[in-house]
């Protein structure tokens, strides 16, 4: 395959730093130029030390983060609720938005404070980033603190592509893609050009390769394929064992020759959405 004329996909890596094996099999698969980016949830107590674990990578991939509001971590931390309470939160009026202001602050100061540079891009831990009072603020934070640089964080659209809808992404797109895409292109915010890469984790490795075909014939340049692998299984995380699943696919050639039959390629966002 002609890497050059092959359609540029970025493949991101969610939650890292939410146990140890997402981690270090995140970093793993990055080594193997499986992944170009992850977004790390840096309310967990492993980010400060697992952040090492990325600092060979910085030349080779994206690292954002992971806005979170809905995790055991977020909750610890004071303001995070339960999924299904954020979700009626965020239809029945949304969240108020000097708080969230305060609350993705203090997200980004952890992330500056150990990744010791601004994130490359941000997207959100079950997709809060689009939550109503939620993106307002997240996007007036981050034009007011990187609104000068010249190369400013880009945003993840939870929107399914042309061809890859299916009930779960559209009702993840329906919290709010839109409207944060709206915002965005208002203050001039780099948008990926849509989000693959949703399923149930049911169906062990050989749905998901099957699935991974069908993602990537269709996808898009400058889409993004979203995955959670990790390279053991946690025993306190409800989708360990797909997380798994997902590290043996991704880590294995079948990856790779889906990849290239697609004429797709591993890209980071600067190019793949130069591309699009």
């Amino acid at each position: 395959m002609n890497t050059t004329a092959a359609k540029p996909i970025i493949v991101c890596a969610d939650d890292f730093a939410i146990h140890a094996a997402a981690s270090t099999g995140i970093a793993e698969l990055a080594r193997r130029g499986r992944l170009s980016a992850t977004s790390a949830m840096v309310l967990s107590p492993r980010w400060g030390q697992d952040v090492a674990l990325l600092s060979e990578l910085r030349s080779q991939m994206d690292v954002g983060l992971h806005l979170d509001w809905t995790s055991a971590f977020a909750v610890a931390a004071g303001h995070g609720l339960p999924l299904g309470a954020a979700m009626r939160r965020a239809v029945l009026g949304g969240f108020e938005q000097a708080q969230a202001a305060g609350a993705i602050e203090r997200q980004l100061d952890l992330f500056e404070l150990h990744w010791k540079a601004t994130p490359d891009f941000v997207d959100g831990h079950q997709h809060v980033q689009q939550f109503a009072g939620i993106r307002e603020a997240l996007v007036a934070v981050l034009q007011r603190r990187y609104g000068t640089q010249v190369a400013k964080p880009y945003l993840r659209i939870s929107r399914p592509p042309p061809g890859l809808a299916e009930i779960k992404s559209r009702v993840i797109s329906a919290m709010g893609a839109d409207a944060l895409e709206s915002i965005a292109i208002d203050e001039s915010f780099i948008r990926a050009r849509g989000l693959f890469g949703t399923y149930n984790f049911h169906g062990g490795v050989s749905r998901y390769a099957t699935l991974m075909t069908h993602w990537l014939t269709r996808a898009p340049a400058g889409a993004i394929l979203m995955c959670h692998p990790a390279n053991g299984v946690a025993s306190d995380d409800e989708i360990g064992v797909a997380r798994s699943q997902e590290f043996a696919y991704l880590a294995g050639e079948e990856f790779a020759a889906a990849l290239q039959a697609a004429g797709v390629r591993v890209a980071r966002g600067q190019v793949a959405l130069t591309a699009a």
